[in-house]
């Protein structure tokens, strides 16, 4: 879908004015019997593999093939499907088979590119796991072949698609803060990050992401989360990008660091910090939204709001905000934003169906995924040749 068309689907979408499902359902092209969704998941290690048992308690999508190129792996993956999907150690073959309408692509970051261009190719709705490419002339190969095609493409922000995030981003948008001044966004851990490698000979495609030529370590693999949802919040791309880490703690042989620490700045003058640490969990995951009336701290299934001096009474009232509870991470009273929601990924992988059966365009998408990914990529820049890395307008997507 182009960009032009991409904004005038999104107008549509807005104000509520759209064809009916079957109709668009027949524009976006064949999907499986009783309107079934028939996906292949492409790479079942720890994310893919643990994607198929949310992927099978979604109505209307069937996981009928799994693939692999390690056979431990897809051995996993086919047992979480009670071995009723068919089993392919080489993509090209799933993509070949015509009973196939989509895919989710959960494999090492170094081949999101050409795995999701072969699978547009072959007509199939895609779901790219975060983050969306490697490398800035592949992200922009990807953007080029999605935004002409006639089939859906989403990235794996799930986040972009929490009921819970959606308020919350809603709710700083209409200046319930007051005038946002900063972010600070952590996922730290402590621990090495490492998968068990049953023969040595496996070791970086086990463990691909302590390898620099397949990954983006975790700027990629974390930071690209949160990063997605500054520029959401925002709705700009960072003017530029400072950064540091290292290997610090763990001296293993590994190529990409231990801990990451990013600061960006926005065109608006916002600043946002990013870090990630692998021998340290305090906090573990959180974002912190830091606004002249208030302060919003997010982790991954609740959210609370911090009034500064004076705004508690004006805030009160707003839907969704009620009772003041003391709450651990913070010192003094943090009010829980209530808001009913499911899992993230549950809840973006319907977002995914429905996208297909209505041919909308998925909330995060080619371009949302774009500009994070170019963000990543710019962050990695910035750590390994030390320096600052400045946004070019032929980034924006």
């Amino acid at each position: 879908m182009e960009r032009r068309e991409f904004l005038i689907k999104g107008g549509i979408a807005s104000t509520g004015v759209l064809a009916s499902a079957s109709l668009l359902q027949a524009m976006s092209g064949k999907t499986g019997s009783n309107d079934t969704i028939h996906i292949g998941v492409i790479g079942t290690g720890d994310r893919g593999g643990g994607m198929i048992p949310v992927l099978n308690k979604i109505e209307g999508i069937h996981v009928a093939a799994v693939c692999d190129v390690l056979p431990f792996r897809l051995e996993n993956g086919l047992s979480r499907t009670q071995n009723k999907a068919k089993p392919y150690t080489n993509y090209k073959a799933l993509l070949n088979n015509k009973d196939i309408d989509a895919v989710l692509i959960a494999t090492p970051f170094n081949t999101h590119e050409a795995i999701a261009i072969d699978a547009i190719d072959a007509g199939k709705h895609v779901y790219c796991e975060k983050t969306m490419v490697k490398g800035l002339i592949g992200i922009d190969r990807l953007v080029k072949k999605a935004s002409k095609a006639k089939t859906i493409f989403q990235t794996g922000h799930q986040y972009h698609s929490s009921t819970l995030y959606k308020h919350v981003v809603e709710f700083i948008k209409k200046g319930e803060l007051g005038q946002i001044v900063s972010f600070e966004c952590q996922w730290n851990r402590n621990g090495n990050w490492r998968r068990p490698v049953p023969d040595p000979s496996l070791e970086r495609a086990i463990n691909w992401r302590m390898y620099r030529e397949y990954s983006g370590g975790m700027a990629a693999e974390l930071c690209s989360h949160q990063i997605d949802f500054v520029h959401w919040v925002l709705g700009e791309n960072p003017k530029k990008i400072m950064g540091t880490g290292g290997i610090d703690f763990w001296k293993d042989g590994r190529e990409t660091f231990d801990n990451i620490h990013l600061l960006f700045e926005y065109p608006s003058g916002v600043k946002a910090k990013f870090t990630c640490l692998t021998n340290n969990a305090l906090g573990d995951y959180q974002i912190k939204v830091h606004g002249s009336k208030g302060t919003i701290l997010l982790n991954y299934t609740k959210a609370w709001i911090y009034y500064e001096d004076g705004y508690k009474k004006e805030l009160a009232d707003v839907d969704g905000v009620s009772g003041a509870t003391t709450n651990t991470h913070l010192q003094g009273k943090g009010v829980p934003i209530n808001i009913s929601h499911i899992d993230p990924s549950e809840q973006a992988l319907m977002d995914f169906r429905d996208s297909i059966l209505n041919n909308e365009t998925p909330i995060s998408n080619i371009y949302t995924g774009a500009n994070t990914a170019v963000a990543v990529q710019l962050s990695l820049d910035a750590m390994y040749n030390e320096n600052i890395q400045y946004w070019k307008e032929k980034y924006t997507y």
